[in-house]
């Protein structure tokens, strides 16, 4: 019995002196992913402006930068966040897609009562997000699915309803709440913008400041030492794919808010780039660590890319080669360094392979 004792409290250690370890490289990752992103938003935007200073220097032109960016950069927060726990979520974009499409299928059934119902249209779609999101969470957490397969699944259920809902059509109409929104500014600022800064800071405070942030931190850097820390893993898990899915539902308001339209298949194109945005922000793939200003910045500098290849008139299959390259640099970088840091930790201490309480 006293041979087991010391053998568990020897795990434990082990353990906490892997989460350590852990901890400082993350810490290492995240500050070096912020620096970078602000140095690649410098470079980009000062290379297309001297090639084009007429056009990409334009007042239109930055404003649809601040204007595209918010709904890229909530979609990479959530998948971020998703990220963070060692998981993955697909079906982001479709419940986008289902929160448009339920506020804008509900506004044009209101006829002239639309705009007067619009804020309860807003709640309801939302709702939306969060039942999906809830759909997540609990084939992850319960069901235990693998998280790539649960939210591929997912994806390809909420696209069918989508398509099976819209019958293939654009459907077009919002709530004036958000139209107004999409065109208003605040000192030249497009409030879409502030909203994403917002989301951003309010997303920061959850991950830094709160237990529930710390958990999901602590689940995806180490499931062992936080099954011995008393954290329910199936409520961490649970809790962070509803949080993806209310702010997937957020980005939905934000596409129908700047383009008062929706259908089924809009933003195709997005599921693979808020990965690549999440990843080049300093997010972990394999979880424990990332930085919401990092992720925010990277969202800017795709899009400040964006418009550069769109000024310069270059081809948009140009600009997805642009952006794999960027990421295997960045991806290449970060190997190379963490090998370096990791040489430096202390190693793990010889003992049998741990056996973590049962989760609850």
């Amino acid at each position: 019995m006293t041979a087991q004792k010391e053998q568990g409290s020897l795990r434990r250690v082990n353990a906490s002196v892997d989460e350590v370890a852990r901890s400082l490289v993350g810490r290492f990752q995240t500050n070096r992913g912020v620096r970078r992103m602000l140095v690649l938003v410098v470079v980009a935007f000062a290379l297309f402006a001297a090639l084009r200073p007429g056009v990409y220097l334009s007042t239109l032109n930055l404003q649809n930068i601040a204007v595209a960016a918010p709904e890229i950069g909530v979609l990479a927060i959530a998948q971020m966040l998703a990220m963070l726990t060692g998981g993955i979520d697909l079906s982001i974009v479709a419940v986008a897609n289902l929160t448009a499409i339920t506020i804008s299928t509900l506004y044009t059934a209101a006829g002239s009562r639309g705009d007067a119902l619009g804020p309860v249209f807003i709640l309801i779609g939302l709702v939306v997000a969060l039942v999906g999101g809830l759909v997540n969470g609990l084939l992850v957490s319960r069901v235990g699915i693998t998280p790539i397969l649960a939210t591929l699944a997912t994806m390809q259920i909420f696209n069918g309803l989508a398509v099976v809902w819209t019958g293939g059509r654009t459907l077009y109409g919002a709530p004036r709440v958000l139209t107004g929104v999409g065109n208003a500014t605040v000192g030249g600022i497009p409030v879409l913008f502030i909203a994403l800064l917002l989301v951003a800071a309010g997303i920061g405070i959850l991950i830094n400041r709160t237990a529930l942030g710390h958990k999901i931190q602590l689940q995806g850097a180490n499931p062992t030492a936080a099954a011995y820390s008393g954290i329910s893993s199936r409520r961490t898990l649970l809790g962070t794919y509803v949080m993806t899915g209310l702010l997937g539902g957020i980005a939905g308001m934000l596409f129908i808010a700047r383009n008062p339209t929706a259908s089924a298949d809009y933003g195709a194109s997005y599921t693979l780039l808020v990965i690549v945005i999440a990843v080049l922000g300093g997010t972990n793939p394999n979880g424990g660590f990332a930085t919401v200003t990092g992720v925010v910045l990277a969202a800017l500098t795709l899009q400040i890319v964006s418009s550069g290849f769109n000024a310069m008139r270059w081809s948009p299959y140009q600009y997805a080669v642009a952006q794999g390259l960027i990421l295997i640099v960045v991806m290449v970088s970060d190997q190379v360094h963490l090998r370096r840091r990791r040489r430096g930790t202390p190693p793990a201490l010889p003992v049998g392979p741990a056996t973590p309480p049962t989760p609850v």
